[in-house]
Order: C-alpha cells, then sequence, then structure tokens
C-alpha cells in the first residue's frame, strides 16, 4: 500500500464521525497536491486535514489522534505530530494570558522542550520536578524552534519513577558589549498560539493588535575571538538587571517612553563579564543559566568590540 492511500485512510479515520468523505477522495487531493505540486506529502496531509477541519468546524484539538508514538524531545522535527513524552516537568513559569492555563519545559535524555497547556482543555496541572507519562500531544514548530502543546485529549499520568533530564545546552563566557534591537520592553502578539514581537504595533501574522508585554534581552558575547548572541527571557532579564517586568512598565509610563528600559539595562549590564549556559536555536543561546565573571570591559573596548560585530 502507498504512503499516500496509508495517510488517505488515517485522515478518514479521524474524520469519520464528522464528515461524508470516502478514503479515495482523500487520496485524489493528497495526489494532487503532491504529485501534481510537488508539496511533500507531510505539508500535504497537514493542508488536506486543515481543509477538513475547516468543513466540519472543528478545532484541531478536537480531532482523534492518528498514530500517537513515543519520541524523546530531542528527535522532535515535525510539525503536527500527535507523540507520547515520559518527561520531568523542567521549569515552569507565568503564562502570559489568560488563555493558558500552564507553560513550561519539559526534559528527557535528550534534552528539553517548551510546553503549553490552553486553559479550554481542562488537564490537571503539572507539577515541577514531577515525571509524568504524556499521551497524545501535539508538536508545534515557529521559525524552526520546535515545542508541545497539551490539548482536551491529552493524558496525563505520573510515573512513580524520576525520568533523567539531559543537558542540551552549551556555555559561553565573554563580555556584554552590546544589547541588540527588540532588548527591553517589547509587546508581543497577544493571539494565542502566537509570540511574534509586534513592530510598531503589528504582527507579522494577525496585523494590528493591541499587545501583551514582555521583557526580553538580546545581547552580544564577545570572548575576544569570537562573538555570541544570547537571549534571555523575562525571567533571566529580571535576574540579571534587577529590573521585573511591572517596574519596568512603570519606568516607560513614567517617561511616556519604552526605550527608558533598555537604555536603563544597558547601564547596568554591558561592559561586564558574563557566563551564560542554554541551548542553542539558530544564531543564539536561550539562557537559563548566567553568572558573572570578575572583570570589566573598558569603554572603548567595549566600542570597539561593538563596532566589530
Amino acid at each position: 500500500m502507498s504512503d499516500v492511500r496509508t495517510h488517505a485512510e488515517e485522515i478518514s479515520a479521524q474524520f469519520s464521525d464528522h464528515l461524508d468523505v470516502s478514503v479515495d477522495e482523500i487520496e485524489s487531493e493528497l495526489r494532487t497536491l503532491v504529485d501534481d505540486y510537488s508539496v511533500p506529502l507531510a505539508e500535504a496531509r497537514r493542508s488536506v486535514t486543515s481543509s477538513y477541519l475547516d468543513d466540519a468546524g472543528m478545532e484541531r484539538d478536537e480531532l482523534a489522534p492518528d498514530s500517537s508514538e513515543s519520541t524523546l524531545v530531542g528527535d522532535i522535527d515535525t510539525d503536527e505530530q500527535w507523540v507520547d513524552l515520559e518527561v520531568q516537568v523542567a521549569d515552569l513559569w507565568e503564562p502570559g494570558h489568560d488563555s493558558i492555563s500552564q507553560v513550561g519545559l519539559l526534559g528527557d535524555e535528550s534534552g528539553t522542550i517548551k510546553f503549553v497547556a490552553f486553559d479550554t482543555s481542562d488537564l490537571p496541572e503539572l507539577e515541577a520536578g514531577t515525571s509524568y507519562a504524556l499521551g497524545n500531544v501535539v508538536t508545534d514548530e515557529y521559525e524552526g524552534d520546535y515545542s508541545v502543546k497539551l490539548n482536551r485529549t491529552t493524558t496525563i499520568d505520573e510515573l512513580n519513577r524520576e525520568v533523567e533530564i539531559g543537558d542540551d545546552g552549551i556555555t559561553v563566557d565573554g563580555a556584554l558589549v552590546d544589547l541588540q534591537s527588540g532588548s527591553g520592553l517589547i509587546k508581543r502578539c497577544p493571539d494565542d498560539e502566537c509570540t511574534r514581537v509586534l513592530q510598531n504595533g503589528r504582527c507579522s501574522e494577525h496585523g494590528q493588535v493591541d499587545g501583551s508585554f514582555d521583557l526580553r534581552l538580546k545581547a552580544v558575547l564577545d570572548d575576544g575571538d569570537r562573538v555570541q548572541e544570547v537571549i534571555f527571557d523575562e525571567a533571566a532579564t529580571a535576574s540579571l538587571t534587577g529590573i521585573d517586568l511591572p517596574e519596568a512598565k512603570q519606568m516607560a509610563q513614567d517617561a511616556l517612553d519604552t526605550t527608558v528600559v533598555e537604555e536603563e539595562i544597558a547601564t547596568r549590564v554591558v561592559g561586564r563579564y558574563y557566563r551564560v549556559h542554554g541551548p542553542e536555536f539558530r544564531r543564539y543561546v536561550l539562557v537559563d543559566e548566567f553568572e558573572e565573571l570578575d572583570g570589566t570591559a573598558s569603554a572603548e573596548e567595549t566600542l570597539i568590540r561593538a563596532r566589530s560585530i
């Protein structure tokens, strides 16, 4: 049996209770995309599935999983895949939107991955440091970065053993010589599944929106031989600078200008030496641990290094 036919049968089974569509019809749509338009089969399946979801008036998390499979978080490299995981909750942080019930990091021997659980899924909350078997979670991808979403079909069973979390990060030392654009107090798209940073109040995906405030640093470390771009999230930025999100918002409100936050942060961190650790994402290291090292770079050294980037 061809791969296309197999995918058609699986899609048919998923929609059997919602739409009157035959396996032959589904296979024909898939073959049109794959054979006539050279669309990869996985992408063709996502496209056909999305069209049937619209026809049925369904949300994706209402769709029964087709063939959920066990996997390590480090092996996740496909969007919209149903998987089972055995993981430990490595970290939890405050959700950035009312529709999100939990957000944090899950880990196993292969590393860590971000997870999101939405309020409408009505799931029991996960506890930091506890290990779970999670069934029917859905993978998600944004600009090459993978995460998983817990949905209303997800099963959660606490394990009676601890899942060891492997370290998939790197360590970088250097002087913090520059803050890049997009540092300080920023606004993100408020859409439930979008975290894009707004540019002049616009999201590249959803247009003009009233964004949600966030705090981050996009910085450059220089060890004298090479430079490394790093990102501090809200929690890491607050720990590094001593400025948390409420204080940053108050600073911007008092000055009627959000750039004062980045300027104040720069006075506290630029020219200092740090050791950071975290996973790599594209050209960045996503900082989850850091420490300040002895010594500071002179103003002249910092300027020369920043200009050379």
